[in-house]
């Protein structure tokens, strides 16, 4: 299936461009856009939660993933948060589960990911917080949970110093499990962290898990916060998805859920 015929499938999307979110109907005049960046994004795995499909759920978003590569390629992923549900000893089989991506992916930690500092890096080769730059956009990965599973804001004094290095950029996108505005009963509301960003124009997007209820996009600051619903757990929207976002080269973004229990087979990929 080709590029054209897939987008004209999707029944949601919107366009974030000029402070605004637009809902686009009609998909077909975005088919021959040039991308500068493609990647998805999920959230939410809870893989070792008792009484629930989690290698079930893990297994269907990780082929239904993979396939929309096939139909155009992810630059990378990003898995982010609650990758495991409160037992430290599933971590090893969740990252099994995610290394089945057929491009690089990224991770951080949810208030459920109970490891410790130590034991996140050795597992994911990765701290808890850090910089990735593809493209010549920033992806700035922060932690907002411990070991005990508390809430916290992002790291006010790293995303500081990694928001002025990065001033310069073109694109800088930021992912964090739990929501640092008071939009929703479960967030953090940061002060700091919301009169951090809104110093910087060049901050395109925010991202989020946490919420498995939310699959919308929320806008402070001029800056979209989105969320991605959830490909596992045993609460949120009633379907279990993922996000997908297209950056194109003239600064616009087009970003829609996925479904992957119900439009699998409707896409025939």
């Amino acid at each position: 299936m080709n590029r054209r015929h897939f987008i004209q499938q999707i029944s949601v999307a919107v366009l974030l461009v000029n402070g605004k979110s637009v809902f686009a109907n009609d998909l077909s005049e975005f088919a021959n856009k040039k991308i500068a960046l493609r990647f998805v994004i999920a959230s939410d795995g809870h893989f070792g939660q008792p009484n629930t499909l989690y290698k079930e759920f893990y297994d269907t978003a990780v082929d239904h993933i993979n396939q929309m590569h096939k139909v155009k390629s992810f630059d990378f992923g990003v898995m982010n948060g609650d990758i495991i549900h409160d037992n430290i000893e599933f971590l090893g089989d969740a990252k099994k589960s995610l290394d089945n991506f057929k491009f690089p992916y990224y991770v951080t930690k949810g208030n459920h990911d109970i490891a410790s500092p130590e034991l996140w890096e050795k597992t994911w080769g990765l701290p808890l917080n850090y910089d990735i730059v593809i493209k010549n956009n920033v992806l700035l990965f922060g932690n907002t949970s411990n070991e005990k599973g508390e809430y916290l804001s992002p790291d006010i004094t790293w995303l500081s110093q990694k928001l002025k290095q990065y001033e310069k950029s073109e694109n800088i996108f930021l992912f964090f499990h739990i929501p640092p505005i008071n939009w929703t009963p479960h967030a953090v509301n940061s002060m700091e962290f919301q009169d951090l960003v809104k110093q910087y124009k060049n901050i395109k997007a925010v991202f989020h898990g946490h919420e498995h209820d939310q699959d919308n996009v929320k806008w402070q600051d001029n800056i979209p916060y989105l969320f991605d619903s959830h490909i596992g757990g045993s609460w949120g929207t009633d379907y279990k998805g993922y996000r997908i976002v297209e950056l194109y080269k003239d600064g616009s973004m087009l970003t829609y859920i996925m479904n992957p229990t119900e439009k699998i087979n409707e896409l025939s990929i």
